[in-house]
């Protein structure tokens, strides 16, 4: 069994995101199974189809969830440190070309989000930042063509 790395912020997400679909989700689902199946014809009910579907997808997704809380391998990011970067790390960067700064935290894949400003340890960004220390240069191969950061700053939230 693989183990997922997370942060425990992002374990406590899912676990709250597990618990809604159980404990809120299912229930309402039900329900409209039940009021779907209660008008009738069951082969031209759209209402119930639609509710069967809504009802695999949130089975599903806390399968899913189940599957990764269990797996999870919690990183206290609070209790580490040093200047090499590694999983957990908070890093400001500048790209070299555009000058404009950048921070990002490095986290697992399931709790990554770029616009706040957490990226997957297995995004492109963060394998060619993961080993390296401030005023380290890296070069990014991306979709768009290759990006270069210089490290400004690690540190460990």
């Amino acid at each position: 069994m693989q183990k997922v790395p997370m942060t425990a912020p992002g374990h406590l997400k899912l676990k709250e995101e597990l618990r809604w679909r159980q404990q809120e989700e299912r229930p309402r689902i039900i329900d409209a199974i039940s009021e779907a199946r209660a008008h009738g014809d069951l082969s031209e009910n759209a209402e119930y189809h639609a509710a069967k579907e809504a009802q695999s997808l949130n089975e599903g997704r806390i399968k899913e969830l189940e599957d990764l809380t269990t797996r999870a391998e919690i990183i206290d990011v609070s209790k580490m440190s040093g200047d090499t970067i590694k999983f957990g790390a908070t890093i400001r960067l500048v790209d070299e070309d555009t000058e404009d700064e950048k921070t990002y935290q490095i986290v697992g894949d399931q709790e990554a989000d770029p616009k706040e400003g957490r990226i997957s340890v297995s995004s492109p960004i963060s394998r060619a930042l993961i080993g390296k220390k401030v005023g380290d240069s890296i070069e990014v191969k991306a979709p768009g063509g290759s990006k270069y950061y210089e490290i400004l700053e690690v540190k460990w939230r």
